[in-house]
């Protein structure tokens, strides 16, 4: 499969939990954005079903994960000029 960008989004509800392997889960699926909190895009030959089962391992039972394939297209403000940059060369 050629690698697509995908949107990935969570709510970690537990207070105080370390998602560190999370988030180290998510930089390993391929080149990744992050300028929102709890909000990654990643480029990756992964579907999303893979995606979701690889980073479901890393969360809580209580926490919530959303994972999009994009379709390429996009609007956005207030990132500075690297963020705009790696969206416009990966959606």
């Amino acid at each position: 499969m050629p690698a697509r960008s995908m949107l990935i989004g969570y709510d970690l509800n537990r207070p105080g939990q370390d998602y560190d392997s999370l988030f180290e889960a998510i930089k390993e699926l391929g080149t990744w954005w992050h300028h929102l909190d709890s909000t990654w895009i990643v480029k990756t030959t992964k579907t999303t079903v893979e995606v979701c089962d690889t980073l479901k391992r890393h969360i809580d039972s209580n926490d919530e994960l959303l994972v999009v394939a994009l379709t390429g297209e996009g609007a956005w403000i207030g990132f500075n000029d690297r963020g705009s940059k790696w969206l416009k060369d990966n959606l």
